[in-house]
């Protein structure tokens, strides 16, 4: 029984010593990104996407604009001039960046930014995390939503190995 013991507590120890709490104010690098002042490794927010720099999306009236600079700018106004977010660790990404769900006044600035339509859930790492607040974006015909766009991974990879 005790190297069960042994063995279930030197299994668990590396996940329970990664997850680590960062605080601080809350500056947006991009549509997904954040940094905290006092704090140099940038935090990815856990679960969500959202469409990068250069991607075009339309509007209803099919008229194309640049979709990743508005999705920073609603980041930006979720985060607050001087927001200070609580950054609860999940990993690390290929990128070496924290990935996190931060908080800026208790609310999830990804599941905000995905309920506001300027985000969407990834799937492929959020485990259902946000599927109610892209339904409920989705319904609403909010951000992105409100048109058509490539969800942001297609894009990357179209970007990539363009046809």
């Amino acid at each position: 029984m005790r190297h069960l013991m042994y063995f279930l507590c030197a299994l668990l120890l590396p996940s329970i010593v990664a997850a680590q709490t960062f605080e601080g104010r809350a500056q947006v690098i991009d549509r997904d990104t954040i940094a905290l002042d006092g704090l140099s490794t940038r935090i990815r927010l856990y679960g969500i996407d959202a469409p990068e720099g250069r991607q075009t999306c339309q509007t209803s009236a099919n008229d194309k604009y640049f979709c990743g600079p508005k999705s920073a700018e609603a980041l930006q106004g979720l985060a607050g001039r001087n927001g200070r977010a609580i950054c609860e660790q999940t990993d690390r990404d290929r990128y070496g960046r924290v990935v996190a769900v931060c908080t800026v006044d208790g609310w999830d600035l990804g599941a905000e930014l995905v309920r506001q339509g300027w985000g969407v859930e990834y799937v492929r790492y959020s485990d259902g995390r946000y599927t109610a607040n892209e339904i409920d974006a989705r319904r609403a015909k909010r951000g992105l939503w409100a048109g058509r766009f490539v969800m942001p991974w297609d894009w990357r990879r179209d970007e990539r190995d363009p046809a």
